[in-house]
């Protein structure tokens, strides 16, 4: 069986993947690859905006990054839990879409959604490939998985340059007005952490862990297994 995608990244919400990782997924589009995001939730616990504002920017953000598929599972947004019920549902994605490298939130943040959601994607990524596990669809082998980061920097242990696509990132993310535009007089907007500055932080981030190795901006992840670099 033929290989679908070559990047599936997952999220909780829409935007989760474009803050940890929109730079990188701008990078391998940009160079030709197949690049995807998963939702798990619809974000219909937001303080700001709706489920159908929230997708319609979540489809911008898509053009922005020339995602090949973007799709949303629809599980219960702050009722993430480690349930087959759930797990199932994400195997059954990884083998529709049968992508090499997947992508899931750091097991640490502030969010517990994003929490939530990496542990479920690891699950997933460990059942998709037995055969006699939901044996109705093909099984199907993750080639590499890693984990990105949202709220917080963590101990990266691989970083990508995304200076010449930074750009990119930015623009995927302003696609999302109802979660990072501030509020105003006159309009019904709260302030919450996302509107307070938050893309401003999030460039601060992306521009000090790139100052780890001298370049412009650059996004961090962890692989539990240790990274295998090819010397010659």
């Amino acid at each position: 069986m033929s290989v679908g995608l070559d990047i599936l990244v997952f999220g909780a919400h829409p935007d989760d993947a474009e803050i940890g990782m929109g730079g990188t997924i701008a990078k391998h589009t940009k160079a030709g690859q197949r690049v995807g995001i998963c939702d798990l939730t619809f974000a219909e616990m937001s303080s700001n905006g709706n489920v159908e504002l929230r997708q319609q920017e979540a489809q911008a953000a898509s053009q922005v990054l020339q995602l090949s598929e973007r799709s949303i599972l629809g599980l219960p947004d702050r009722g993430l839990r480690s349930v087959l019920e759930q797990i199932d549902q994400i195997v059954a994605e990884i083998r529709r879409l049968r992508p090499r490298i997947v992508f899931a939130p750091y097991w640490e943040d502030r969010h517990p959604d994003h929490v939530q959601c990496g542990r479920l994607v690891e699950e997933a990524v460990f059942n998709a490939k037995l055969r006699r596990y939901m044996p109705e669809v093909s099984p199907w082998t993750v080639e590499q998985f890693y984990f990105y980061f949202i709220n917080d920097l963590g101990p990266a242990t691989m970083m990508v340059d995304v200076t010449e696509v930074y750009d990119q990132k930015m623009d995927s993310l302003r696609a999302y007005g109802s979660q990072f535009e501030a509020p105003k007089a006159g309009n019904d907007i709260v302030a919450t952490p996302l509107n307070q500055g938050y893309l401003e932080r999030v460039e601060a981030r992306d521009r000090m862990l790139g100052q780890k190795r001298l370049v412009g901006y650059a996004e961090g992840f962890v692989s539990k297994p240790p990274y295998l670099v090819n010397l010659f």
